[in-house]
């Protein structure tokens, strides 16, 4: 879907733009309070079997790697699912920032062509 007045480039540094900043967006919820809660427990597990039950290295070690496996797995999921609805969401307010700005310059230009329109009419009037 073209927009008038939007060149491929702009539109290309807009796409950009909206990717680097749902990236950033996405990056840093990922990690909510769900994984800090679920991390939290895998660590109560593992210090209850460690120092209050003879369970030896062998059981604990692979619990604590199965909890920091999952915790990273569902904040990938998190972060991919985030990203796209960032993403979505950047490029929708840079889209509308941009045909904001347009509209802008096409005011301003019109408003300098009407004054200088009535200025050379009052110019030739005092003539």
């Amino acid at each position: 879907m073209a927009e008038p007045g939007v060149t491929q480039e702009v539109r290309a540094e807009m796409e950009q733009k909206a990717a680097r900043r749902a990236s950033d967006k996405a990056k840093n919820a990922r990690w909510d309070l769900n994984i800090a809660i679920f991390l939290f427990a895998v660590l109560i597990l593992i210090i209850i079997l460690a120092a209050y039950t003879k369970m030896g290295i062998e059981v604990v070690a692979p619990i604590a790697i199965f909890g920091l496996v999952m915790v990273w797995v569902v904040g990938w999921r998190k972060g991919k699912q985030l990203y796209q609805r960032f993403y979505e969401e950047e490029l929708s307010t840079l889209q509308y920032e941009l045909k904001k700005k347009v509209k802008e310059t096409i005011k301003e230009t019109v408003e300098e062509t009407i004054e200088e329109k009535v200025q050379k009419a009052l110019r030739e009037r005092w003539r």
